[in-house]
């Protein structure tokens, strides 16, 4: 069973929760840069988080169904349509042998994710199914690709109603290896500037602009290269903070003046280009508190689960349906 892709968006690739224990061999974890959304999609299906899922970077594309099977859709809303009927976005639905699943450009945010039941079912590597462009492992998903789909089918019908992450706000920081270098007054003012996501994105990192001078540290062209994280924030030669994403380099001399919370990274990745991102310093023990909650949250997922409930202005045989069970006397 699988799913055939007609035509597809550039750069959207099949990712997993990622690989992760090689970054000593250079490298990186890749993996979903939305990972809130894989969780979303195995919740509405009913089934494991770990399944692989399609990335989609703001743009889907058109598929077909060899066999029945079910979907979901996940992360950055976009227009959605099976056979030309509208489909909900953060919900699960069936699609039939020989139908058409299309899917547009993304409304807001970044990435969006389509699941299938049973998941993806590619051959793995290195014990994930992850893309990671940067390191050849893998390729984008191409027009003419048939995607594996697993044997579990999955639940169809279900909707889940999620906060909005897709239009930047506030993230919160811990202190990096570098901050220290940073005098005070530079803190101050990085946690107080809004920037903007630039132009310059994609899964290794993301770029921020802002009207304010750049961000400078003392001594900075004395850091030795060291192992980097996704989330740390570099600060490039021009001071301008780069975030770096699942596929960043595993190791780096730039200055690092802070490191976004893993459970804020899905805002970070979601936030589309001009939207605006501001940063704020927590403690250690706050930053355990929040990804404990972030973790609780995740597992309370399958609970918050609801049944679709579908629009008949959205029903193009409505018609086709019987509508009515039966009559009875309203004299009687």
């Amino acid at each position: 069973m699988s799913l055939t892709v007609r035509s597809i968006g550039p750069a959207c690739t099949i990712q997993d929760q990622g690989r992760i224990g090689y970054l000593d061999q250079g490298l990186s974890r890749s993996g979903a840069a939305d990972i809130l959304a894989l969780h979303e999609g195995a919740a509405l299906l009913g089934q494991r988080p770990d399944l692989a899922a399609l990335e989609m970077a703001g743009m889907g594309g058109v598929f077909e169904a060899t066999r029945d099977m079910q979907i979901a859709l996940t992360g950055a809303p976009m227009q959605a349509s099976v056979d030309g009927s509208p489909l909900v976005w953060n919900a699960s639905h069936t699609l039939a042998a020989g139908q058409r699943l299309q899917i547009g450009a993304a409304a807001k945010g970044t990435y969006g994710y389509l699941h299938v039941g049973g998941g993806i079912d590619s051959a793995p590597f290195l014990a994930s199914r992850s893309t990671h462009l940067t390191a050849k492992v893998g390729r984008a998903v191409q027009a003419g690709d048939d995607l594996p789909v697993g044997a579990t089918p999955g639940k169809a019908g279900r909707k889940l109603r999620v906060e909005d992450r897709f239009s930047g706000g506030l993230l919160r920081v811990v202190p990096s290896f570098q901050t220290a270098m940073f005098d005070p007054a530079t803190l101050e003012r990085f946690t107080k500037t809004t920037f903007q996501r630039g132009t310059r994105a994609n899964r290794m990192g993301m770029q921020l602009e802002s009207d304010s001078e750049g961000f400078a540290a003392k001594g900075q062209l004395n850091v030795l290269s060291e192992v980097i994280t996704p989330g740390d924030i570099q600060m490039t030669g021009t001071g301008n903070p780069f975030i770096l994403l699942p596929e960043c380099q595993t190791t780096g001399g730039y200055p690092r003046i802070a490191t976004v919370l893993p459970c804020d990274l899905p805002r970070a990745a979601q936030t589309p280009a001009g939207g605006q991102l501001r940063f704020e310093f927590v403690t250690m023990e706050q930053a355990t508190a929040l990804m404990a909650a972030f973790a609780s949250d995740l597992a309370r997922l399958p609970g918050r689960v609801e049944a679709l409930v579908r629009d008949p202005h959205d029903i193009a045989d409505l018609l086709s349906y019987q509508l009515i069970s039966g009559m009875i006397s309203a004299t009687e």
